[in-house]
């Protein structure tokens, strides 16, 4: 009887192991000088060990931090008009309005607390994240330690993933550490040192809740304006009307900024709102005739003009860019009508 063939046993199944790739392993190493960090500076190893086990490096990051558009101090300034329009629209008015008006309450106490008008707590709030829409889905961890990784803002970020360590430690819910792929978040869009240095629990619950509680948010915002040296009872600014043949060569400014250089150059120089009467430009609101001011006409002459206060600095404190503090200026007037 013929013996039956044996057919070999299959080879077991394997994974092949692949080997992490240079910039992997790199980054592998650099989280471990960021524990080293933390660790120093207080935090503890069961944070550590929580937030950086198992991070990863993120390359999509990476992707969109070096596609932001550059700032090129002889690039001519966009019109302001379009931006206005898309961000102080019907949409964000009607909501900030409704909001105001339910929180009229915890409004005032706020107010009272802090010295800042609500309706610009509402107008940052609203330009943000449109009352707390977009807020961002990339985890903070991953994205904070992905940056500093990358080294052109290497300090900035590795201060603020410690920071962001420092929260956990400090009580905050390891699931609400996800915003935007550069490490703000919340319905404010802070950034952790920020939220350490003055996120507000204002309803006393017992966390500074920026992420889903309202007056934390408006108490919070008003702390950073306050820090920020808003002055009560001084607006953020007034339009102007410019008298036609205006010599606009004598006011250029030449004080030059540190931060944000190219966004204060657009500025004049600074008078008392009397100086500008009798240079013939008119404000066409209610400001002190001490008060000073700097006049700003975003989309040149013959278009709006502003009398911009030091209030107005304040708001570029927040987010240094012309449009972005004067559609914050705009939407909270539209909101306190």
């Amino acid at each position: 009887m013929a013996q039956e063939a044996t057919v070999p046993a299959p080879a077991p199944a394997f994974t092949p192991v692949t080997a992490p790739s240079a910039e992997e392993a790199g980054f592998a190493g650099y989280v471990q000088v960021l524990a080293a960090r933390a660790r120093a500076a207080g935090v503890s190893e069961a944070t550590i060990q929580r937030m950086t086990t198992g991070l990863a490096y993120d390359p999509r990051v990476i992707a969109l931090d070096r596609s932001q558009p550059g700032s090129s101090p002889t690039a001519p300034s966009p019109p302001f008009e379009p931006y206005r329009a898309s961000h102080v629209n019907a949409s964000r008015i009607a909501r900030g309005r409704a909001i105001y008006a339910a929180l009229s309450a915890d409004i005032a106490r706020i107010e009272a607390k802090y010295g800042v008008p609500a309706p610009i707590l509402m107008a940052i709030w609203g330009q943000e994240t449109d009352y707390g829409g977009g807020l961002g889905r990339f985890d903070l961890a991953r994205s904070l330690a992905t940056l500093a990784y990358e080294g052109r803002r290497r300090e900035l970020f590795a201060t603020e993933f410690v920071a962001l360590l420092q929260m956990v430690d400090r009580g905050v819910p390891r699931d609400l550490l996800v915003g935007s792929w550069a490490g703000a978040f919340g319905w404010p869009q802070f950034l952790p040192s920020v939220y350490l240095r003055v996120a507000q629990d204002a309803d006393g619950d017992g966390i500074a809740d920026i992420w889903r509680s309202r007056v934390d948010t408006l108490a919070s915002i008003g702390a950073y304006f306050r820090e920020a040296g808003w002055k009560p009872g001084r607006p953020w600014a007034v339009r102007a009307a410019v008298p036609e043949g205006f010599d606009r060569a004598s006011i250029v400014s030449r004080l030059e900024s540190p931060r944000c250089p190219r966004v204060h150059a657009r500025h004049s120089v600074w008078k008392t709102v009397a100086e500008w009467r009798a240079l013939g430009v008119v404000p066409m609101g209610q400001i002190g005739e001490n008060e000073l001011a700097s006049l700003f006409e975003p989309d040149g002459p013959g278009n709006p003009a502003f009398l911009l206060t030091g209030n107005y600095r304040v708001i570029l404190d927040y987010n240094c860019s012309n449009y972005y503090a004067l559609s914050v200026g705009l939407l909270a007037d539209e909101i306190a009508r």
